[in-house]
């Protein structure tokens, strides 16, 4: 809380600096008063004898006068870029000298001008450089004390004689409060105060006994009266606004029992110490228990956090509630010890508890974190895996805590402890509020299925981590002058020769660029649904009308992004040029294949739709990119074909321009039917389909005399092409029911099998007789007869298959 508090400080503090630079930016920096300022740094830095308070204040001091100097560089600027101007129009001057009077006195006179101009930039220049290199020894000074003190021995909590000091430390703070208000009750103004206060601290001490002890019940009963109805993303939404009542209520609570006590005056020096730590301590105890109670969730219905069983998940709203609690104690403590200047062996015995409670219970919740697991039925993502890796970070601190602070190096075990337990918070916070993102995702869109593969929920989570780093920075020690400092760094941009990028540039040319993006998308949705359709353009050219059209788009928005940033690309251009020519090598393919798609939009010899061959894939274009076409095949699976391949190689598009296709359909009759018969029948089968056109009309070729049969063939114009692989087997189809009725036989092909030794039939005693001059065909079954009264099996030696019937197979 503390650590947040110093950040909001920060940001207002900057601001105000910032404000108070640019109004100062008109006037002329007092180079004489920062020459004291900065021979006043000079001697602090080099006998670095100076308190951290001190060395804090000229650090202010110095960024100060750092940023006046940082304004200070931009005076002249508009009358520098003019006299610039001017002499880039003069050009560079004659070698040989042989330049107009003229001519070389008013270049002359500009260059006097420019460097007139120039003069005050370059001296706030060398103050800056000047006031940087200061800020960074003060830094290093700063750093070099944190590490001295982080590393510091110090006595052992384990040796008994310190737990009597740490004791007596305690016991006396204690009685120095009790003898405090033993003095307030003696004074007699101080009494007549508490009794003229007393209606205003009876109401206040009612009103706190009231939300600290029945608001956070009341809350969680109202938030299971608004789950018990369904765990929808409204209600998850509106249960998780109602659960804040759960710390914003009690918190309220024990400001009115601080004001209330206040109002008594009874409390001395060290019971004022108490109570404004009570607040952030009560606020980090109660968030705790807030933060416990979500992640572990009570209900095992509706979205967890965790997934794990109902009784770890009670132990871990336990253990969260009583990190917390150690936390609360241990800042309450830290304020007092702080106010008291306890000694070392005092301070080392009286946190050793707390850091050894902290250990115990960071293990239990590290142990319930590595217990998590994805739920059934879907693999680990990368958040469980992160949780699983914290877990085990957690457990290397729980242990070497406590041991750095038994040996002695009690210094760095609290700043490596009480810094993990914030951090185990901040995550929680990090896992809840993702958990809010999706939800409210889920309410807008109404997805719930899609909500794992939406990439809006992903950057949300990627912003909150990166809002969250500052804070981290601040809770592992790092200083608010340490972000400044790296704020300043960004803020400065970084350079590309003479051009500077910042931030800010960044930042608009992010706004513009997006800005454009969707102006492009919603003149390609407009051209698409309402426009274009009212033309006489097909399907194919709308779609590359509107694909060029969204190229174009995206690259004058790209454009006019980066001229609305400023940013200057002519010296970013040489570096770009010299990257380009080894680029170009390894990327020459896939500019070939943009090169083709950009001809294929152009030219559109196919079309989204149409029923192409490439090489040996055939299929419907899906979709035609700058890059590549999917073609989806008669199998349903997507084919990828770069571009370039459809430039330079062969494609046959079966429906360009339309729809109209040729069908064939062959088949073959046995020798001795009647040809005419045959071309009778099949040209009424040809002419009876309903996909079949009747002008031109189908025909019957007679193509030929085969092997075994007389060969037809019908050819017939359809109207749909994309048919004709139903068409061909309902023509089949028909063609066998019609020659079944009129007894024209379909012939097939015969096979003839020689026997090369066919005395392997009748065993190896028996003669083999001498083999017949005449072919015989395969058949008459004697053979098959004699083949199964065989003594002996035949192996693939012992047949030949080279001959075939009638001429060969079919």
């Amino acid at each position: 809380m503390n650590h947040i508090l110093r950040l909001a400080a920060a940001l207002c503090l900057s601001l105000l600096m910032a404000l108070s630079a640019a109004a100062q930016a008109s006037d002329p920096p007092d180079y004489d008063a920062w020459r004291n300022v900065s021979e006043r740094a000079q001697d602090v830095v080099s006998s670095a004898r100076a308190s951290d308070v001190a060395l804090g204040e000229l650090r202010q001091t110095l960024v100060t006068w750092r940023q006046t100097f940082q304004q200070a560089q931009s005076v002249n600027r508009s009358e520098i870029e003019t006299v610039q101007a001017q002499l880039n129009t003069l050009g560079a001057p004659p070698e040989d000298g042989s330049e107009p009077e003229e001519i070389a006195e008013q270049r002359a006179k500009l260059n006097t001008r420019l460097t007139d101009l120039k003069a005050p930039v370059r001296r706030a220049e060398l103050a800056y450089t000047e006031a940087n290199a200061l800020i960074g020894n003060v830094d290093e000074i700063i750093r070099e004390r944190q590490t001295e003190r982080l590393l510091e021995f110090g006595p052992s909590p384990l040796n008994p004689v310190n737990w009597a000091r740490g004791f007596d430390a305690v016991m006396a703070s204690l009685a120095s409060i009790g003898e405090e208000g033993k003095t307030a009750w003696a004074n007699r103004a101080q009494r007549e105060t508490l009794r003229s206060n007393l209606p205003r601290v009876g109401l206040l001490l009612a009103l706190a006994l009231l939300l600290m002890t029945r608001a956070r019940l009341w809350m969680e009963r109202l938030v299971q009266s608004i789950l018990s109805t369904g765990a929808t993303a409204g209600r998850w939404l509106a249960a998780f606004l109602v659960s804040l009542g759960q710390v914003v209520l009690p918190l309220a609570g024990v400001y009115a029992l601080t004001e209330a006590l206040y109002a008594t005056e009874m409390a001395g020096m060290r019971g004022s110490v108490v109570l404004n730590a009570l607040p952030e301590a009560s606020a980090g105890f109660l968030i705790a228990l807030w933060l416990g109670a979500q992640v572990f969730s009570r209900s095992d219905e509706g979205q967890q956090i965790l997934n794990l069983p109902a009784a770890e998940r009670r132990q871990g709203r336990l253990a969260a509630g009583l990190l917390g609690l150690v936390f609360a104690l241990g800042l309450i403590i830290q304020r007092l010890a702080e106010f008291e200047t306890w000694s070392d062996a005092a301070n080392v015995a009286i946190f050793f508890p707390f850091l050894l409670l902290a250990g115990l219970l960071m293990m239990r919740i590290a142990q319930l974190l590595h217990h998590h697991h994805a739920a059934e039925g879907e693999e680990a993502s990368h958040a469980d895996r992160l949780i699983g890796l914290f877990a085990r970070f957690l457990r290397v601190v729980a242990i070497a805590g406590p041991v750095l602070a038994a040996v002695g190096y009690s210094s760095a075990a609290e700043q490596l402890m009480f810094p993990t337990i914030l951090t185990v918070f901040l995550l929680a916070g990090l896992l809840l509020f993702q958990m809010v993102v999706t939800n409210v995702y889920i309410l807008l869109t109404g997805n719930r299925e899609g909500v794992r593969e939406s990439l809006i929920p992903v950057l949300a989570g990627f912003g909150l981590v990166l809002a969250a780093l500052p804070v981290l920075a601040l809770i592992w020690g790092a200083r608010l002058t340490d972000l400044a400092e790296l704020w300043a760094r960004v803020s400065r941009g970084i350079s590309f020769g003479e051009t500077t990028i910042t931030p800010g540039d960044v930042l608009t040319l992010l706004i513009v660029f997006v800005i454009g993006y969707m102006v492009t998308r919603l003149v390609q949705g407009t051209l698409k649904t309402t426009i274009l359709p009212k033309t006489r353009l097909d399907v194919g050219g709308q779609n590359a009308m509107v694909a060029g059209l969204g190229y174009f788009g995206i690259f004058l928005a790209a454009l006019i992004a980066v001229t609305a940033a400023g940013i200057d690309l002519t010296s970013i251009a040489l570096v770009a040029g010299a990257l380009s020519v080894g680029i170009g090598f390894g990327l020459q393919t896939i500019v070939s294949n943009f090169v083709s798609g950009i001809i294929l939009l152009i030219e559109r010899p196919i079309s989204e739709g149409d029923w192409i061959e490439v090489g040996p894939q055939m299929g419907i274009v899906r979709d035609i990119s700058v890059r590549s076409t999917r073609i989806e095949t008669f199998d349903r699976t997507d084919v990828i074909i770069p571009n370039t391949d459809l430039i330079a190689g062969t494609v046959i598009n079966y429906t360009r321009g339309n729809t109209i296709g040729r069908v064939t359909v062959p088949v073959g009759v046995a020798y001795g039917t009647d040809p005419r018969k045959v071309e009778k029948i099949l040209l009424e089968i040809g002419r009876d389909h309903p996909m079949v056109v009747l002008e031109p009309a189908p025909y019957v070729v007679f193509q030929g005399f085969g092997a075994s049969s007389l060969d037809f063939e019908i050819r017939a114009i359809l109207r749909d092409v994309n048919w004709i692989l139903s068409v061909r087997s309902e023509m089949n189809y028909e063609i066998a029911r019609r020659f079944a009725e009129e007894g024209i036989e379909i012939p097939f092909a015969q096979r003839d099998i020689w026997l090369r030794n066919p005395e392997a039939l009748r065993g190896g005693s028996q003669t083999a007789p001498e083999p017949e001059p005449e072919m015989e065909t395969s058949r008459k079954p004697d053979a098959a007869v004699q083949d199964r009264s065989g003594a002996t099996h035949l192996t693939e030696a012992d047949m030949d298959t080279d001959g075939e019937a009638d001429g060969g197979d079919r």
